[in-house]
């Protein structure tokens, strides 16, 4: 069978862009926005058929559709299992018996139907499976439409991934790279925990996976190592597995100790194959040098208490691919303990500061005056970012910009990238209409009682909500929601508090 006419061209377009120009993300991002808009089509058959043609009859002409290394096992039930034939009058064509290629997939593999499955789903599999694989036969294993492993245009993973293609003149490459993705990665293993394992469609959790190349034994490596017992570290806290702008593989952000080679600073030779620091425990030696944080954590009107256990709970001591060297990333430290906040990673839409940035953009980690350990009181943590007189700060060498007093970091696109609405407030009104307040409305007749409460959060969710714009309790931007307050369309200037 023929495929249908906006998958080639998704395939050519793909393949002609090669990566370039705006990037094979985004012209696959528009691809399949294409592809998912397009209804099913029927292609019209060259021949008459009858509606009831077995299988038999279709390999007359497409028997290369049966070999291959990679034959898929739905071929030996029949072409019928997965196409149908809709005759009317003179004019034949074929069709799939689903409205989608993805839904047609899971009526055999209804293991891999994302929206059953807990955890990281590899993006491609969410939404269509014949972005990776040959629903008939193909050469490579598990019917994919290219090998795993080889260069950019022989890999199937770097028509998306552009992993070890552009490492900077002084940096490192990971060597397995070569041996082919599959070596360390399964593109369909994810779980509920939200492991390393599990995040990054891994064979094995660290430090076995890599273990698995890498002797522990080797005389080298320990003297890399500076004769510490690392066999049960986890690599990855200091290591890129793929490519750095470092030697060896370092990541991006190091504990400056640990950048300058200085390992003495922090640890004692190491005694029974075991670690040994140089002061009685991990927080002693922290504060050491960070005596800053120790006195935050003790004064702070707001405590965090996850703030005053061992300092190694959230950082890692050595390096990490983000500031702050949280030991996995920026939301998924928090999520370790604040669950509740990871089911929300189930709904649509996102604020981005709170599942990509990082939760420490909108909440101090250590301590804090504001109650929920928030960086302002009120509209102002919100203004601070979407306030017409919001000013970040830029960093010039650093490419970041920095906002609460220099406190909080952000590259130099943030705002640009993540298109962030700046609101054209004057003296507290502007949004989300002219005129609209922001803030409490006060009494006319007395400025100094409140006639309605009101507040950024009156109307939006800080974290994520199944609909756009984040309205509270996932209620879709339209007037009805304005009728929570505004009973009278007549006059909208006869409102109720929310909630009333």
């Amino acid at each position: 069978m023929r495929p249908f006419p906006h998958r080639v061209w998704f395939r050519e377009l793909v393949a002609s862009r090669g990566g370039r120009g705006l990037g094979v993300d985004v012209w696959t991002c528009i691809a399949l926005a294409v592809l998912l808009a397009t209804p099913a089509v029927a292609a019209v058959h060259p021949v008459p058929l009858d509606k009831n043609t077995d299988a038999a009859k279709c390999l007359e002409c497409h028997e290369d559709k049966t070999k291959g290394k990679s034959v898929h096992s739905a071929m030996a039930t029949g072409c019928l299992s997965c196409h149908e034939i809709r005759v009317n009058k003179d004019v034949t064509r074929v069709k799939l018996i689903t409205a989608t290629p993805s839904a047609l997939c899971l009526t055999c593999h209804a293991d891999k139907k994302a929206a059953d499955i807990k955890g990281t789903v590899h993006p491609p599999a969410v939404r269509d499976c014949l972005v990776c694989h040959d629903p008939h036969t193909s050469d490579n294993k598990n019917q994919l439409l290219k090998p795993m492993s080889g260069g950019e245009k022989e890999n199937l993973c770097l028509g998306c991934h552009q992993t070890g293609l552009n490492v900077p003149e002084k940096g490192s490459r990971h060597a397995a790279l070569d041996m082919g993705c599959d070596t360390c990665h399964l593109t369909h293993k994810t779980g509920a925990e939200p492991t390393a394992e599990n995040r990054f469609h891994l064979t094995k959790s660290p430090p076995a996976l890599c273990l698995d190349c890498h002797d522990a034994k080797d005389a080298d490596l320990q003297k890399a190592h500076q004769n510490q017992p690392f066999a049960a570290a986890n690599c990855l806290q200091c290591h890129d597995p793929h490519q750095s702008a470092f030697p060896k593989l370092m990541n991006k952000f190091m504990h400056a100790p640990f950048a300058m080679n200085s390992c003495d600073t922090c640890h004692a030779p190491a005694k029974d194959g075991k670690v040994v620091l140089t002061q009685a425990d991990a927080k002693s030696l922290c504060v050491t040098c960070h005596d800053d944080k120790a006195k935050l954590i003790e004064t702070a009107k707001v405590p965090h208490p996850g703030a005053a256990g061992d300092c190694t709970d959230c950082h890692s001591p050595h390096a990490s691919n983000q500031p702050g060297l949280p030991k996995t990333d920026a939301v998924t430290i928090c999520l370790g303990c604040h669950s509740d906040f990871d089911d929300l990673r189930k709904k649509a839409v996102h604020h981005q500061p709170a599942f990509v940035q990082g939760c420490a953009t909108c909440h101090t980690p250590h301590g804090g005056d504001n109650d929920h350990l928030l960086r302002a009181k009120g509209n102002a943590l919100c203004l601070e970012c979407h306030g017409p007189d919001a000013v970040p700060q830029r960093l010039e060498a650093d490419h970041l910009f920095t906002i609460f007093n220099g406190t909080v970091k952000l590259p130099d696109d943030y705002y640009k990238k993540n298109k962030v609405a700046i609101l054209p407030l004057r003296f507290g009104l502007g949004h989300p209409v002219q005129g609209h307040p922001v803030s409490d409305v006060m009494d006319p007749t007395d400025q100094s009682k409140v006639k309605t409460p009101l507040s950024c959060l009156s109307c939006h969710q800080p974290h994520a909500s199944s609909q756009s714009d984040l309205l509270v309790k996932d209620q879709s931007n339209n007037m009805a929601f304005c009728d929570t307050c505004h009973k009278n369309r007549l006059n909208m200037t006869q409102t109720v508090s929310p909630g009333n």
